[in-house]
C-alpha cells in the first residue's frame, strides 16, 4: 500500500494532466475549461484512490473489486457532459467539450492508480485530437481549416400559403441545415396578404458558408412546392413560382 504522500503525488499528477487538457478548452473559450477538466481528473483520481486503499481494513477478509468505482465515475461524468451540451437554435454545441470531460476523467483514473505513462499518453492524445483533428474535420465539412473566422448572421424569408407552412418549414430545415452554416431559428408570421404566411429563418455562416448558403437558396428557389395557390388565382401572377423566396441578407442585429 502506498503512503499518503505517494497518494498525494497521484492526485497532483491527475490535476496536472487535467489542467493540460483544459488549457486547450480554455484557449478556445469553451464552457468547460482549465479548472473544470482539472477538477474532473482530480476527483476521478480521488475516487480511485479511495476505492483501492480507503476500505482495506474493512474488507481484508472478503473479495473486493475496486474497478466498480471506476465504472461509476464514467456514469457520473455523463451528468457533467449533459450540462455542457447546449442546443443553439437547431444546432447542438458542446459535444466535443463533453467528450473531453469524459477523457479527463479517464486520465484521472489512470493517474490515481499510478499508471502515469499511460495517463501522459492519454493527455497528449486528447489535446492532439482537439488541436489537430479540428482543421481536418472542418476541411472535410468544406470549411476553411485554419485561421480566425468571422461569423455572419443571415436572415432568410419565404412567403407561402398557410396550408403549405409545415411543408415549407420542413424544406427549409432540410435545405439549410447543412455543414458550413448553422440554422439558429425558424419562425412564422402573417404574410403580406390574407391567407399567406412568411416563414423566417436565422442562420450563421463562417468562411465559405456564405457562398454555400447562396447555392442552397438558389437550389431551393428552382424547386418550388407545386401545391401553392392550388385554386388560387394569385399563383398565376407569380410566373409559376409558388413560394417567393428572398435572397438571404446579413442580419443587421
Amino acid at each position: 500500500m502506498p503512503t499518503e504522500w505517494e497518494m498525494a503525488g497521484h492526485l497532483a499528477a491527475a490535476l496536472g494532466f487535467g489542467a493540460a487538457i483544459g488549457l486547450e478548452r480554455q484557449w478556445r473559450a469553451r464552457m468547460a475549461g482549465l479548472r473544470t477538466n482539472a477538477l474532473v481528473a482530480g476527483g476521478a483520481a480521488l475516487f480511485v484512490l479511495l476505492s483501492q486503499y480507503g476500505f482495506m481494513s474493512e474488507v481484508s477478509e472478503v473479495q473486493y473489486d475496486g474497478s466498480r468505482v471506476a465504472a461509476q465515475i464514467v456514469s457520473g461524468i455523463g451528468f457533467l457532459g449533459a450540462g455542457v451540451i447546449m442546443r443553439d437554435g437547431l444546432s447542438v454545441r458542446g459535444l466535443n467539450t463533453a467528450a473531453t470531460l469524459w477523457c479527463s476523467a479517464a486520465v484521472g483514473c489512470l493517474a490515481g492508480t499510478g499508471m502515469f505513462l499511460l495517463a501522459a499518453f492519454g493527455t497528449v492524445g486528447v489535446v492532439g485530437a482537439n488541436l489537430l483533428l479540428r482543421p481536418l474535420g472542418r476541411r472535410m465539412d468544406r470549411e476553411p481549416g485554419g485561421g480566425a473566422e468571422v461569423a455572419t448572421d443571415f436572415h432568410f424569408e419565404a412567403v407561402c400559403l398557410e396550408a403549405e407552412e409545415a411543408h415549407i418549414r420542413h424544406r427549409l430545415v432540410d435545405a439549410l441545415g447543412r455543414p458550413g452554416y448553422q440554422l439558429r431559428s425558424i419562425s412564422s408570421q402573417d404574410g403580406p396578404r390574407a391567407g399567406l404566411v412568411t416563414v423566417s429563418a436565422l442562420l450563421t455562416a463562417e468562411g465559405e458558408g456564405g457562398r454555400m448558403l447562396e447555392e442552397a437558396v438558389s437550389n431551393l428557389s428552382l424547386d418550388p412546392p407545386p401545391a401553392f395557390g392550388r385554386g388560387d388565382p394569385r399563383s398565376r401572377r407569380s410566373a409559376g413560382r409558388s413560394c417567393p423566396i428572398r435572397r438571404p441578407r446579413p442580419d443587421a442585429t
